[in-house]
């Protein structure tokens, strides 16, 4: 073979191979733009080490005032609700529990289509606590009804959170002068223990 057929078919040798190499460069550039995955990352083989774990809520228990099943006055029902660093916040979770109503056989005090609208706690340790008009509707069965229905908002609040001394219950955004005509609402009102009834309820165990 001569040089020059030599130089020849080195020329067409490497003609072919640029072009095998611009045919296949899209392929190519495709696989080397692909991101490798992380180790641990999702689809990469393996479990992801950078989850956060569960976080556990925290709780405190509550004493709530219901309607006693069996004797004229309050019972107390201990129960687990979430704690929040914010007052209103927590009172607003009593009162919730209060309207979900009892769980151990006590009586409800409150409707259970009864809101909470708007809490409001001043730096004099007054609760306003603003309820929507369907609270009047337990405490209608008379001024010992009405009693009941009024002592259980305001010793639940009172009884857990000593920085409140004195609840006032609002309707619908509006001051009440009563619920159903007998107490009186017009100002805010300190705890009264002497609803209490005879005998203690055990409490409901929390669930796991």
């Amino acid at each position: 073979m001569t040089p020059r057929r030599a130089n020849v078919l080195t020329a067409a040798g490497l003609l072919l191979l640029l072009g095998v190499v611009a045919v296949t460069a899209p392929r190519w550039a495709h696989v080397l733009r692909r991101e490798v995955p992380e180790p641990g990352s999702v689809g990469g083989g393996g479990e992801s080490g950078d989850e956060e774990p569960a976080r556990v809520e925290r709780q405190i228990n509550v004493k709530l005032f219901f309607q006693a099943a069996d004797r004229p006055g309050l019972a107390i029902e201990e129960r687990p609700v979430t704690f929040s660093t914010d007052l209103a916040g927590q009172v607003r979770a009593v009162v919730d529990e209060l309207i979900r109503g009892p769980k151990n056989g006590l009586q409800p005090t409150l409707a259970p289509q009864t809101r909470v609208l708007e809490v409001f706690v001043s730096t004099r340790g007054v609760a306003y606590v603003d309820l929507s008009k369907e609270a009047r509707a337990v405490a209608t069965g008379g001024s010992e009804a009405e009693l009941i229905t009024v002592y259980s908002v305001v010793n639940s609040l009172t009884a857990n959170f000593p920085a409140l001394k004195r609840v006032q219950i609002l309707v619908e955004d509006k001051p009440a002068s009563t619920l159903a005509g007998h107490v009186d609402l017009t100002r805010p009102l300190p705890p009264d223990m002497t609803l209490l009834a005879s005998s203690p309820v055990s409490p409901v165990a929390s669930a796991q």
